[in-house]
């Protein structure tokens, strides 16, 4: 089936299946599904998409901007929107433990980063609490900044116990994914978020104004045999970063 044949104006309901929005998005995820769009392939432009579904360009922009607010789509400035990955990798979630490279890949995005400083050092008394160290122990820090592309998203600071990470210039772009081929990936985090205001040298690493908006996010990651693995500590620029938390019905308050 083309995309055409999954959003024909019969499939989409007069009630039950939420706003036509909505229906149209999870269509458009159908046909991503179904190999009917792939990786980077481009959607049709608003008006065909009009045309094929018989709703209005209003509900099809609506559409395409959730797409792109959860990552299944990204839109190229001139180009149009494309196709970034498979939807059943698209929920960016604050429940999802993956690595800034993995959730740039995600998006159609490359990941890089510029590395500040490196290397083997003792604990501070925040390290030592968050891992769960003693004052004698040495830990590898890893302080870089983060690009999607070309463009500076966050300053990021890992600290991990050297019994984890005995060498930090073995890391090249993904942390997790040398820790994997060590045998030392985390199953689980925890992690704090909060908004601040950022400093001038965290600002100046993110080439935007002292005192913007950011996101910080403390993260403590654990092995499986629940031993504390890793303390990262990010500033994220607050214009162009974003985390979803999804709720299960547990989750809400249902008072």
């Amino acid at each position: 089936m083309t995309l055409r044949e999954f959003i024909k104006p019969c499939h989409f309901t007069h009630r039950g299946e939420g706003p036509k929005y909505l229906q149209l998005r999870n269509l458009i995820r159908k046909a991503i599904l179904s190999g009917a769009l792939e990786h980077s392939d481009a959607l049709p432009a608003e008006r065909d998409l009009a045309g094929f579904s018989g709703l209005s360009r209003v509900t099809v922009r609506n559409a395409i901007k959730l797409l792109v607010r959860e990552g299944t789509l990204v839109q190229r400035r001139g180009s149009g929107s494309f196709v970034s990955a498979s939807p059943s990798d698209m929920q960016q979630s604050t429940t999802l433990l993956a690595s800034f490279s993995t959730e740039m890949a995600r998006r159609g995005l490359t990941a890089r980063s510029i590395w500040i400083k490196r290397g083997r050092f003792y604990p501070s008394p925040d390290e030592i609490f968050a891992l769960g160290l003693s004052q004698r122990s040495m830990v590898s820090r890893l302080m870089r900044v983060r690009y999607a592309d070309d463009r500076p998203m966050a300053v990021e600071r890992a600290t991990l116990p050297v019994a984890i990470l005995p060498d930090p210039n073995v890391v090249n772009e993904s942390l997790y994914a040398t820790l994997e081929n060590m045998g030392n990936a985390p199953v689980r985090a925890s992690q704090k978020i909060s908004a601040i205001n950022l400093k001038k040298a965290d600002a100046e690493l993110l080439k935007i104004p002292e005192g913007s908006a950011g996101l910080k996010i403390e993260r403590v990651a654990y092995l499986a045999n629940g031993i504390a693995s890793e303390f990262t500590r990010s500033l994220y620029r607050g214009d162009a970063y974003e985390f979803v938390a999804d709720l299960t019905p547990n989750e809400i308050d249902k008072r």
